[in-house]
């Protein structure tokens, strides 16, 4: 089984590129900066760089909606591959193909995460959950039960 599953911010925004022919398929590539759960012994780096790579739909949605600093999660399948650059070396690549990306974070999160890009909406007001008295479960208010999908 070949799957993987990240988190990360982009490091800049995609790269688009269109193929040529009939059926014209777009393309993205971005770099996903991961953050290293812990922190080896003289190690400066925390996190590392994953060369990602969308096709189709995905690819569209990219161009239109992922910038640098973008928190998202992605799934998909890691790829290897290798060509021979113009000094005659053989380069090996490894990237996720990606086939799930979505936000991980809300837009008005990453404005204060990155310092402005977003203008912060306002928040629907929603009532907070209320704790039962010892039963260990939680009164949820009516307010909200049409948003619940297992009514």
């Amino acid at each position: 089984m070949n799957k993987v599953i990240l988190m990360g911010r982009l490091t800049r925004d995609p790269e688009i590129r269109y193929s040529s022919g009939e059926n014209q398929l777009t393309i993205a590539r971005y770099t996903l900066a991961v953050d290293r759960r812990f922190k080896r012994q003289n190690d400066d780096q925390t996190a590392d760089f994953i060369s990602c790579v969308v096709f189709g739909r995905g690819a569209e949605f990219a161009e239109n909606y992922l910038h640098q600093g973008t928190k998202i999660v992605v799934s998909g399948r890691i790829q290897t591959g290798s060509y021979t650059n113009r000094e005659g070396q053989k380069v090996y690549t490894t990237e996720v193909v990606v086939e799930e990306q979505e936000f991980a974070e809300s837009k008005a999160a990453a404005a204060n995460n990155n310092g402005g890009g977003y203008q912060q909406a306002a928040a629907p007001s929603r009532p907070e959950p209320v704790q039962a008295a010892g039963d260990g479960f939680m009164n949820i208010p009516d307010a909200i039960e049409e948003e619940l999908p297992f009514n």
